[in-house]
C-alpha cells in the first residue's frame, strides 16, 4: 500500500508529529506485520524520530541545529536556503518503521516527525506499508 500525504508548515523550520497520520495509514491498509517507510520527496526537509513527551526536546534540537548550521553563512548557493540542503542532508529523507500486531513499534516516548527547513510550505511524504 502507498499513500500520499500532504502536509502544510508554518514556519521556516520546523518538526510536525505525523506519528498518528502513520498509525492511521497502517489501519487503513489493513496489514498487521510488516515495515512501514516513510520517504519525503524535498531537498530542504526530512524526517526523524524522536520524543513526542516533552516539547522542549524539539525546541532545544531546531535551537542546536540552527546554530550548527546558520542561516547565513557565505554559502555559494544563490537560492539563499543552503542551510536547509545541509539540514535535510543531517536528518535524511526516509526511516523505516518495523510494524506488529497492527501497531508500529516505537518505544514509549518515541513519536516521527516531519522536518521543515525552508517553510513555510505545502509539502508531501509518503508512506508505503510492506506485508510480511
Amino acid at each position: 500500500m502507498l499513500k500520499v500525504c500532504s502536509i502544510k508548515t508554518s514556519r521556516r523550520v520546523e518538526f510536525i508529529n505525523i506519528t498518528g497520520q502513520l498509525k492511521k495509514a497502517l489501519v487503513e491498509s489493513g496489514i498487521k506485520a510488516g515495515v512501514v517507510n516513510i520517504f519525503v520527496p524535498h531537498t530542504t526537509a526530512g524526517v526523524t524520530i524522536n520524543e513526542n513527551a516533552d516539547p522542549d526536546v524539539v525546541s532545544d534540537i531546531i535551537a542546536y541545529f540552527n546554530k550548527a548550521v546558520p542561516f547565513n553563512d557565505n554559502y555559494a548557493h544563490g537560492e539563499g536556503n543552503s542551510a536547509a540542503h545541509i539540514k535535510s542532508t543531517l536528518f535524511g529523507p526516509s526511516l523505516t518503521i518495523i510494524a506488529d500486531q497492527g501497531e508500529l513499534l516505537l518505544g514509549t516516548w518515541q513519536g516521527v516527525y516531519f522536518c521543515e527547513f525552508d517553510g513555510p510550505r505545502m509539502r508531501e511524504f509518503y508512506v508505503k506499508i510492506i506485508e510480511g
